[in-house]
């Protein structure tokens, strides 16, 4: 009887991780990353309602890394990325608060990777916490 391959270092069947993420995520990163638009900078996404599987948009806006900061979720997980002003350049986070339940701070760990993967284009991952300036990062 042969051997079912299921690590894909071994060319077996690659498994999804399960993170569903929304396709406004993507529509509104790339607004981000468009150089003409000047409205939108951040976007933090976490899971849709009571959904453990869907990720979307919860808010973006304007004010760069502080104004992330400050809209940061008290009780969820959250995925996001920000346009820094001083030179341009597109970042990506995950931030787990202190008070997340730790099954779902389990999950959204699990998820990390597959939503940070459509965030295409981003330099580099910074530890987003409340309070955070731009010159912290």
């Amino acid at each position: 009887m042969p051997t079912l391959f299921t690590d894909s270092r071994s060319g077996g069947v690659k498994k999804s991780s399960g993170v569903n993420v929304l396709p406004i995520v993507s529509e509104t990163w790339a607004q981000i990353r468009d150089d003409k638009n000047t409205e939108v900078d951040y976007l933090i996404a976490s899971f849709d309602g009571s959904s453990k599987t869907d990720i979307t948009v919860v808010a973006s806006g304007s004010g760069g890394v502080e104004a992330c900061a400050a809209a940061l979720l008290d009780d969820k997980p959250c995925y996001g990325g920000v346009r820094l002003r001083r030179n341009g350049r597109f970042v990506t986070f995950f931030y787990v608060p202190d008070g997340c339940p730790p099954l779902q701070r389990g999950r959204a760990s699990m998820y990390k990777n597959g939503v940070l993967n459509v965030l295409e284009g981003s330099d580099n991952e910074i530890d987003m916490r409340p309070g955070l300036t731009e010159d912290q990062c």
